[in-house]
């Protein structure tokens, strides 16, 4: 892999974790191709080869509808979140421009702090991603977000 698709690796991590940060939902589903998935899993049923998810996102429609759930529908206390996303490890990398084919993956904190109260680790786990190049830049064929304990603090509102 050569030193600008590395870079284009991290700016994509960087701006998908600034973009759930900073709460700006309209752009979530943009860094997903239209038959991107968006799936989290306990981390036992992950190593156990279990399928089941606490959400799966089969689509880019899906994530959009997902927008619209977060944005007009679910009543919850709000709360700011910030990740915290360590370097990207490539797994692998087949071709290059157009159609070029990344696997990786990266740990991840995310802290969630309610608007009155304390900061706290609201999720630790990793991400394994299949990433493509397309015209528009990488974007995410499938994100797979692997948590660590089956325990997660009321609900899972936004993204991880």
């Amino acid at each position: 892999m050569d030193f600008k698709t590395y870079s284009d690796l991290l700016g994509l991590y960087t701006d998908y974790a600034m973009v759930c940060d900073s709460a700006d939902w309209n752009q979530w589903p943009e860094f997903f191709l239209d038959h991107g998935t968006y799936r989290l899993k306990p981390r036992e049923n992950h190593e156990q080869g279990l399928p089941l998810c606490l959400l799966a996102l089969e689509s880019k429609a899906m994530i959009q509808d997902r927008v619209y759930g977060v944005k007009e529908t679910m009543y919850h206390d709000p709360y700011y979140q910030r990740h915290i996303v360590g370097t990207p490890r490539v797994l692998s990398c087949v071709g290059e421009g157009i159609g070029q084919r990344i696997e990786s993956d990266a740990n991840y904190v995310v802290i969630r702090t309610k608007y009155d109260g304390e900061a706290t680790v609201f999720s630790a786990g990793f991400y394994r991603d299949a990433i493509v190049r397309t015209e528009h830049g990488l974007k995410f064929e499938s994100r797979l977000c692997v948590y660590d304990t089956e325990m997660i603090a009321n609900s899972v509102i936004y993204p991880i």
